[in-house]
């Protein structure tokens, strides 16, 4: 089935509900990755996938055709997500790592540096608040902008610029503090 995503949705409000297939087909990528990035695990994140397209077709009368389909998915996909982040009252919760840098041409120590340095942005991003983490998350790892992201949180250009900004400063922070910490522990060893 081809077409807009607004011609499927009032297919689907049209009592066809075949037609929801072709949205999960086109966004459970986005749904997936967007979960996987928040809880961390891929378990978790396929259930939270499931419910997020459970609630989505629940509330199709309710979507507004003049933002993207996408956008208002990653809303709730975030939404639900965080409201499960709230349940483990405070756990850190793991980030996929985003990127794969190996690299052919790195000596072991290189790659090694790569991976510490990799594990470390892991464990500050982690250690965010929820409301500080979803936006780096939006913005760095899902590639939204500042409008997209006020869609999906429903927040304020002005909200949303600064709680991104006091979340890198938290972020630039806990990674000096980090940085020290791993250098008083090579000192140890030498």
């Amino acid at each position: 089935m081809d077409g807009a995503d607004i011609e499927i949705i009032n297919k689907c409000l049209g009592g066809n509900e075949e037609a929801f297939e072709e949205l999960v087909n086109r966004y459970k990528r986005l749904v997936f990755n967007t979960s996987y990035r928040m809880l961390g695990s891929h378990e978790e994140a396929e259930d939270a996938s499931q419910e997020a397209f459970i609630r989505m077709y629940k509330s199709l009368n309710r979507y507004d055709p003049q933002y993207k389909f996408s956008t208002w998915a990653m809303r709730i996909t975030t939404n639900y997500c965080l409201d499960l982040l709230r349940k483990r009252k405070g756990d850190t919760v793991s980030i996929e790592e985003q990127y794969n840098l190996k690299d052919e041409g790195l000596s072991p120590e290189e790659e090694y540096v790569r991976y510490e340095k990799q594990q470390m942005v892991k464990k500050a991003v982690d250690s965010l608040p929820a409301k500080y983490k979803e936006l780096i998350i939006l913005f760095h790892n899902r590639g939204l902008s500042y409008s997209e992201i006020m869609e999906v949180t429903g927040e304020s250009l002005t909200i949303v610029k600064n709680r991104l900004y006091r979340a890198r400063q938290m972020l630039k922070d806990i990674l000096e503090k980090l940085d020290k910490e791993s250098v008083n522990i090579w000192n140890v060893v030498k």
